[in-house]
């Protein structure tokens, strides 16, 4: 299953990990480790975020996701289950639009 995370980096720890030299060690050591299909950086609600999308078997595979950028960063992880429009056409939206009238 295609999940999208939503990243979100407090100030604190990063500034402190940037002046010290560390912060792009330890971000390369993370994606490395979890080897998302796309990675963009980015503001998140004012803060420095990311967006990954991950490919995840099972979902007692999430915490191997998260637990880096939380022990970390403290950032904040949200998961979204995604779709591509391939996924999406066989989703059966014709079938369901009839069943549910």
């Amino acid at each position: 299953m295609r999940m999208l995370v939503n990243i979100r980096i407090p100030h604190e720890p990063f500034n402190s990990l940037v002046r010290a030299g560390t912060a792009g060690t330890i971000i390369r050591k993370i994606l490395e480790d979890v080897k998302p299909e796309a990675v963009y950086f980015t503001e998140q609600h004012g803060a420095r975020g990311a967006v990954l999308i991950i490919e995840v078997a099972r979902p007692s595979d999430v915490p191997a996701f998260a637990e880096p950028w939380f022990l970390q960063f403290n950032a904040d992880c949200e998961f979204r289950v995604v779709m591509s429009p391939a996924d999406l056409q066989q989703a059966g939206l014709d079938t369901l639009g009839a069943k549910w009238k």
